[in-house]
This record gives structure tokens, C-alpha cells and sequence, in this order.
């Protein structure tokens, strides 16, 4: 019989750590003891859920899910026990009757107290072990005990000592490892009355991960607060904070927010992996036609580029595209962003500082002495912002930026709302891009669609009036979402960009400058060969990439 592996040796043979960052945590075990696997996950080698699957194939013991729990036969096995079930529970220990012997889940099969009381079973000779996650276990612990809600406030001392618990680090540390690989921009915390909801927003859905009682709600909140740099005892005002980490192996930013609420501080966490996989031109999903579009866009001298779209429709990404295609090291690149969501090399990025009075209009005027080819603005936020970005453009800069608006041509009356006089914003500006993100069908459940006839009517009247440049499928392939493992069961996997561009013609500078309105703007694009973001959106649903309902969620049919 072989000898059993090693964890250490289990997960480097899995890829799931490299081995020198097993030496790194051998030499913190050497130097402060403890367990191997435990020391991997607290330097963010590794998740608790990868660790506990190599753990179950070392033990060679099941990994059970929360949600193949019969609490009802739990509470009929606990019951016949020797010791009472509070005992057990205070462990974390599961027990039930399994035919001639029991069954038992948790965490740690290891524990020499939990195999001692065992042993003094009448049916501890028959024992199938379960193994389950830390935080798997500490909640049906809790759901089991059927605690009443703690009442009372916490001083920040207690906070504190809540948030430096072991569990409670584990919890965290585990919710922000299965986020990252389920994909999820965002982790929400909500509390209400009597439990707390625990979401991830995957592919710009929100999808619910967990609930838990709210008696667990202070020392979780206390210690996503704590790491993100927070004041953990004020609970009244509205609080941001950051964090660089390293999670499951991966580098990681997350921002903090915290708003007061009637039951609680409601938490969001974005993560913002250091890594990217989905930075560069060929990435963001343009069709050939557009992406050929908005790089002539960046050769561009001088000039204006806007990119509109709401919060969470990839601006950013587009942008730190953008910059690193024409990165070259003959022309210099600033940013002024807030926050820097992503290091590029090459590039100088300043980080705003409002609390300071360091805002992009200070920043900007700034970086207008350090000689700079292309600049880059996070946001344009207000009149102030906008003159001087609009001034660089006149001066001989090639200027990027975003504005919030729901479509391309709506940026002209933003500028103007802001105070900018219509022939400044006709002479500076060059082009606006709109976008959007649609879910992306996964490549693994997807399926033929079962009603194509309406798609096809629509693809007809859309080939119809789509220029010969356009390399739009000749036999559209309409495919419909299914569900697997793979995608969560959403049929979903991944996003994508749909996008309106629109290049500032001389007639249509001629118009804004008179103050023509969006309609006539509309007009004149249409002409040039606009594209909405809806036609877009359907070139790909016809690619079999996405759906027409998605595209439609996306994206409005006036505002698309």
C-alpha cells in the first residue's frame, strides 16, 4: 500500500500552488507551527475550497455541500448520542445515524477529542467520515443550535476581537477566494431583519451565494471593515476603503464601500484582479468594421474621444485597451483616474485625491506642464473637468475620457449641460463611442434556438440596410442559453461589448456649433453609417455569441 501524499505535495501536483510558495509556508510552519494547508490559505496561496478538495482526496473522504444536509436526521442522531448536542456543535461536528454505524461531517476529521468521543459510542466502531468546508460547518453549526439573534451594540473593542477570530478570517477569506473563481466583479453584504444575504455579481448579474443569521453579521462586517482600512465603529456615515491582497494565488485590488442601512452597514467589495485577461483591441469584442473604426480614432493628432456608457458597461476596459495598443514609447501617455483600477507599464496614472482637493481638474492642469501626446480622464464630472480636457484637445493633445451618458450623441448636450459652449465642444471633439456588455452564451450548454423565425426577420431588415464594409454572417447561427456546471447553471459564461461609434463629421461639427438638436445629430450619424448598439448586439447574437433578449437588456431599442 503507497504511502499517503502529502498536502503540500497533492496541491502543487494539482497546479493549484507553485512549490516555492510551499517552501515559503513550510518555513512559517517551522517558525510558528500550525497546519500546512491553514498557512497556504492565510498567505493567499490558495482557496479553502481547493485546499479541502485536496483534502478529501488525501483523506479519501467525501467533501459534502451544505445543501445535502438532512438536518432533520442531524437532530434525530445528536439526540441518541452520549454527549449533548451542544457539545458536538461547539466543534462543529455533524453526526447522524448511517445504518449500522454514523456518519459525521466537519471540518477537521483529525480532531483527537472528536475521535475520542467517538470511540465511546455504541456505534463508533462504524464511522464514515464527511468532509466539509470551515465555514460550511460553522453555519450549519449555528442553524442547528437555532440561536436568537444577538442583541446589544459592540464597542470597538469587541469589534475587534470579533474580527481577529479565526472563523471569521477564514469566512472572509474563503467568500473572497470563491468569488474570484466563480468570476464575480462584486461581492454584496446586505443584513436585514433576521438574516444577512451574501451575493456575487457574475457576468453584471447578481446572483445569491449564501444568507446567514445576523448574529454572524458584526464580526464579518468588522472584518471586511478592518482589512479595507475602515473605522469599524462608526456605523452612521458612508465609508470607502482599498485594499491590495493576494487571493487564491492571484494578485487582487478590491475597493471597500460601506453605507449605513435600517438593519445594518450594506457592504459592496469590487475586485479588481492586478492580472487581466481581457485588456487589448482584439478583446473587447468590436466587429472588424468598428475596431478598424476606433483605431484610426487613436491615431488621431488631437482631438476629443469620449466613451459613454453607464457604470459597469467596461469603459475602463475599453480605455485600458485603447492606451495599450498605442503604448508605443514614442508618445507620452497620462492618466487621471480615480481610482488607477489597472497598472499599465509605460504609462504615467495619477490617482485623484479629493479629500486633499487633488480632483481630475487640479490633476489635469498638471499634467498639461508634463508634455504629454495622449491623455487619458477617468470621468469627466464637471464643468471644470471639462474645459480643461477640452482645452487640451484644442492645444495639440490627443484626449480619451468617459462621460456618463445613455448614448453616443447624448455626450454633446452633456458637455453643453455642463456649461461648455457648443462651438468649443464642436471644435474639440473628434468621435463618441457608446457601449454596453451582454452575458456571452456558454460555449459548453448552448444550443440551436428553437423559434428562429422572428430572429430571421429581423436579421433580413438589418442586413438590409448594413453597409458592403460589414462582415456580417452570411448563415446566422441562433443559439439559445442551456445550463451546466460550468456556467452556473445560468447559461451564461463570460461578457462581451456591444457598440455605437459615431466620428464627428464637419457637418456635424457645423451643427453642434449652432446647436442643432440630438435628432438632427442622429440624422447626420445615420447617414455616415451609424450602427446602433441593438444592431450590434444582433451581428452577434447571428454569430451565435449571444441572444437578442440579452442584447435587448442591455441595451434599449432608442437608446441602443
Amino acid at each position: 500500500m503507497s504511502a499517503r501524499k502529502l498536502i503540500g505535495e497533492l496541491l502543487v501536483e494539482h497546479g493549484a500552488v507553485k512549490a516555492a510558495e510551499v517552501e515559503n509556508a513550510l518555513q512559517v510552519q517551522a517558525v510558528k507551527g500550525g497546519r500546512l494547508g491553514e498557512i497556504l490559505v492565510r498567505l493567499g496561496a490558495v482557496s479553502t475550497q481547493v485546499l479541502y478538495a485536496a483534502l478529501a482526496q488525501q483523506l479519501g473522504v467525501p467533501l459534502l455541500a451544505p445543501d445535502a444536509l438532512d438536518e432533520d436526521a442531524i437532530r434525530e442522531g445528536m439526540a441518541t448520542l452520549s454527549l449533548p448536542a451542544g457539545w458536538w456543535l461547539d466543534r462543529q461536528v455533524l453526526v447522524w445515524r448511517e445504518g449500522e454505524g454514523l456518519a459525521v461531517a466537519g471540518a477537521d476529521p483529525l480532531d483527537p477529542d472528536v475521535a475520542e468521543a467517538l470511540e465511546h459510542e455504541p456505534q463508533g466502531r462504524l464511522v464514515r467520515w464527511h468532509l466539509m468546508l470551515p465555514a460550511d460547518a460553522e453555519g450549519a453549526a449555528q442553524r442547528l443550535r437555532s440561536h436568537p439573534q444577538a442583541g446589544g451594540r459592540l464597542d470597538e473593542r469587541s469589534l475587534r476581537e470579533l474580527a481577529e477570530d479565526a472563523p471569521v478570517v477564514s469566512f472572509v477569506n474563503n467568500t473572497l477566494a470563491q468569488a474570484l473563481e466563480a468570476g464575480a466583479s462584486d461581492i454584496h453584504i446586505e443584513p436585514g431583519e433576521r438574516e444577512c444575504t451574501l451575493r456575487f455579481r457574475i457576468d453584471g448579474v447578481l446572483h445569491t451565494r449564501s444568507t446567514l443569521t445576523m448574529d454572524r453579521y458584526p464580526a464579518i462586517a468588522s472584518r471586511i471593515k478592518l482589512i479595507g482600512g475602515l473605522d469599524i465603529a462608526e456605523r452612521r456615515l458612508p465609508q470607502d476603503g482599498r485594499i491590495s491582497t493576494r487571493v487564491a494565488g492571484r494578485n487582487l485590488d478590491i475597493r471597500i464601500s460601506s453605507i449605513p442601512a435600517v438593519y445594518g452597514e450594506s457592504l459592496v467589495l469590487r475586485l479588481l484582479p492586478k492580472e487581466r485577461g481581457d485588456i487589448g483591441m482584439h478583446r473587447i469584442g468590436m466587429e472588424p468594421d468598428h475596431l478598424a473604426l476606433f483605431e484610426e480614432w487613436l491615431g488621431l493628432p488631437n482631438g476629443l474621444v469620449l466613451v459613454t456608457g453607464p457604470t459597469g458597461s467596461g469603459k475602463s476596459t475599453t480605455l485600458y485597451s485603447a492606451l495599450s495598443h498605442i503604448n508605443d514609447g514614442v508618445r507620452k501617455l497620462i492618466t487621471v483616474e480615480d481610482p488607477v483600477e489597472l497598472r499599465l507599464p509605460g504609462i504615467v496614472q495619477i490617482q485623484t485625491q479629493a479629500e486633499i482637493g487633488y480632483t481630475f481638474a487640479r490633476a489635469l492642469r498638471s499634467i498639461l506642464r508634463h508634455d504629454p501626446d495622449v491623455i487619458m480622464v477617468g470621468e469627466i464630472r464637471d464643468r471644470e473637468t471639462a474645459e480643461i480636457a477640452i482645452q487640451a484637445a484644442l492645444t495639440g493633445h490627443l484626449v480619451l475620457a468617459t462621460v456618463h451618458t445613455n448614448d453616443a450623441l447624448s455626450a454633446v448636450n452633456r458637455l453643453v449641460d455642463m456649461g461648455i459652449e457648443p462651438y468649443l465642444v464642436a471644435a474639440a471633439l473628434r468621435a463618441v463611442m457608446a457601449q454596453r456588455l451582454v452575458r456571452r452564451i456558454c460555449p459548453v450548454c448552448n444550443q440551436p434556438h428553437g423559434d428562429a423565425e422572428a430572429l430571421q426577420a429581423r436579421w433580413q431588415a438589418l442586413r438590409a440596410r448594413l453597409p458592403a464594409s460589414v462582415a456580417a454572417p452570411a448563415a446566422p447561427d441562433w443559439r439559445m442559453p442551456g445550463g451546466c456546471d460550468a456556467c452556473g447553471g445560468t447559461g451564461y459564461r463570460g461578457r462581451l461589448g456591444v457598440y455605437e461609434l459615431v466620428t464627428v463629421t464637419a457637418a456635424m461639427q457645423h451643427e453642434i456649433a449652432q446647436g442643432a438638436s440630438s435628432e438632427r445629430l442622429l440624422h447626420l450619424a445615420n447617414a455616415n453609417g451609424r450602427r446602433s448598439m441593438v444592431d450590434d448586439g444582433l451581428i452577434k447574437t447571428a454569430r451565435g455569441l449571444s441572444t437578442l433578449d440579452e442584447v435587448l437588456r442591455a441595451a434599449s431599442e432608442h437608446g441602443g
